[in-house]
């Protein structure tokens, strides 16, 4: 067995080669050049085609292959199918047999090459270690190599489905269809932005000045952010009555191929505004006097608040902190196409921290990344959180990744009175980065603008999605995301397991790999947080947010190992300040 795979899964029945010495050729590559072909040149690279099953990789090697061949270019394709029938027959699809049947390919590949050959390779390859892992055999050996991602819709991909494998993944009997790497980052998902070009701005907001106007709340002014920047994609605006009906029955907006999007983004109006605006071919739309959007072709229909927070939350009690705030809005919803007039800045000192999708992925691209992989959070952070996030990244490293990425991406919007505020929850992360729990030069601190609606797992779709659109391809999720207690009972409102599990499972976010969240305590006998090990329960303490805030709030100092001094220094301030604002 080759090297490469040792630290991974061994092929069973298989034994490494021993005692072996390369021999170098007498010929070199100019000399085979001039007598390969008509053009007496050494043209030998590797193109290596990659993408879903069904994307047309195979049409699109045989094709290429063919023109090269007509141009008196040699040429040959390998085909994934074809190598199966000889070469790699006796390889299953286990994670071992899949890289090294990759393995196989890339050296054989890298033989082709070496005679002066163009070899083409058709091959799903979904994992970005066995590619990067086929371009270094090429790199070793002075061959070029150039992978090629054939970008077709999953959709299309889906609707083709030659082997029927979509059809048997969608029915469960295929785990793992698509795998995250499989698609790069800046691929998968397009980037709606509503923002009015800057070319365009001064007429748009003379044509504001003259129209009908909505004021709109803060909380309205944020789900507008999340529109303009992109994370809803591909919405064009606040939904309409048919895009509404998709997402509360289906979780999904179903126009031109299923995509997941599990909530509501509807705005709220008055019986006395629709009345007034009836008519109308568009509104302006105004926070606190100042003109930010334009919605184009409005659409009212009824807001039926009981039935839209049945859906969305598995109930309507009006103590949930977001269901009191829908059932205290508008008996209405407008939708229509929105075109904002600016980007939206909150000048509260963090406007930086404000990153769009777009944005994201340059940064990503500037710092190399080769796997990201993202941290929701609307809490302070302990060295529990910091545990999974450094354990996640060695994962990756583990498995070939070089430069992995973490995105720390606390929610900005709109929280419940008892969270602690977006502004000091930034600067006790910035502690956790200035103490070096987390590694500075590898992650990224971004806030989410979404509002938080305490939604359970039907919210955490939304989230995991809007990550999507920045190319996050690892998502860890944590105990009972976007959950809380039932506002009477006290129980969980939400299975905290559910979470993880639904991600698994929903439709149209195949491309991110779910890492669950496992659970973190203070272990008591060497004074660190740790992985919960129940047949040690008796060393290990949980701190909840309570018991935090009661100590915070006495001035003590937690046990030591749970956060770092600076950390916790910011949350003391925070809990004192709020002693110190009560009459």
């Amino acid at each position: 067995m080759h090297n490469r795979l040792q630290g991974t899964q061994k092929l069973q029945g298989v034994q490494s080669s021993t005692n072996v010495v390369y021999q170098d050729h007498h010929v070199s590559r100019s000399k085979r050049g001039q007598v390969i072909g008509t053009r007496a040149e050494f043209r030998g690279c590797t193109v290596w085609l990659t993408g879903l099953s069904g994307a047309g990789k195979t049409t699109v090697g045989f094709a290429l292959e063919e023109y090269l061949v007509s141009h008196r270019l040699p040429c040959y394709s390998l085909d994934g199918d074809n190598m199966r029938h000889g070469l790699n027959k006796n390889l299953g699809f286990t994670a071992a047999h899949r890289q090294e049947n990759i393995r196989r390919v890339a050296e054989v590949a890298k033989l082709f090459a070496d005679a002066g050959l163009i070899c083409i390779t058709s091959f799903i390859s979904p994992f970005s270690k066995d590619r990067n892992d086929a371009r270094e055999i090429h790199e070793k050996a002075g061959l070029p190599f150039f992978e090629v991602f054939v970008n077709a819709p999953l959709e299309v991909c889906e609707k083709r489905d030659v082997k029927g494998l979509y059809k048997k993944a969608r029915a469960g009997e295929i785990k793992g269809m698509i795998a995250p790497g499989i698609i790069p980052n800046g691929v998968l998902e397009e980037v709606t932005e509503l923002i009015v070009p800057e070319n365009k701005l001064k007429l748009a907001q003379s044509d504001a000045s003259t129209l009908p106007t909505i004021s709109i709340t803060k909380l309205d002014l944020q789900w507008v952010q999340v529109l303009a920047e992109g994370w809803a994609s591909p919405l064009k605006g606040f939904m309409r009555e048919r895009e509404y009906l998709q997402v509360l029955h289906f979780n999904s907006l179903l126009e031109g191929g299923a995509v997941n999007l599990s909530v509501p983004i509807v705005l709220p109006v008055a019986t006395e505004t629709k009345k007034r605006l009836m008519g109308s071919m568009a509104m302006a739309l105004v926070y606190q006097g100042e003109y930010i959007a334009i919605l184009r072709n409005p659409e009212f229909f009824e807001h039926r608040k009981e039935e839209r927070c049945s859906r969305q939350w598995g109930t309507a009690h009006l103590k949930h902190p977001y269901i009191k705030v829908v059932m205290e809005s508008g008996d209405w919803l407008v939708g229509g196409d929105l075109e904002v007039l600016e980007r939206i800045k909150w000048n509260d000192g963090l406007d930086q921290y404000r990153l769009t999708p777009r944005e994201l992925k340059q940064k990503f691209k500037e710092m190399k990344a080769d796997a990201v992989f993202a941290f929701h959070l609307r809490n302070p952070v302990h060295n529990g959180h910091t545990l999974l996030m450094t354990h996640t990244r060695q994962k990756l490293e583990d498995r070939g990744y070089r430069r992995p990425v973490l995105l720390l991406h606390p929610l900005g919007g709109w929280t419940k009175d008892d969270d602690v505020p977006l502004d000091w929850r930034m600067k006790q992360y910035a502690a956790i980065l200035e103490d070096g729990v987390l590694d500075p030069k590898s992650t990224i601190m971004a806030i989410f603008p979404s509002p938080m609606m305490y939604a359970g797992p039907t919210e955490v779709q939304w989230q995991c999605r809007a990550i999507m659109v920045a190319g996050i391809q690892f998502y860890i999720v944590g105990h009972d995301p976007a959950g809380m207690p039932h506002p009477e009972s006290g129980q969980d409102l939400y299975k905290p397991s559910h979470g993880a599990k639904v991600l698994t499972m929903a439709p149209g976010l195949n491309s991110v790999e779910i890492i669950p969240f496992r659970v973190a305590a203070y272990n008591k006998s060497n004074g660190t947080m740790d992985f919960y090990d129940q047949d040690r329960h008796a060393d290990f303490e949980f701190i909840s947010g309570t018991k935090m805030r009661m100590i915070a709030c006495s001035g003590e100092n937690p046990p030591v190992g749970f956060m770092p001094p600076k950390a916790w220094k910011v949350l003391t301030e925070y809990y004192t300040s709020l002693q110190k604002d009560r009459p």
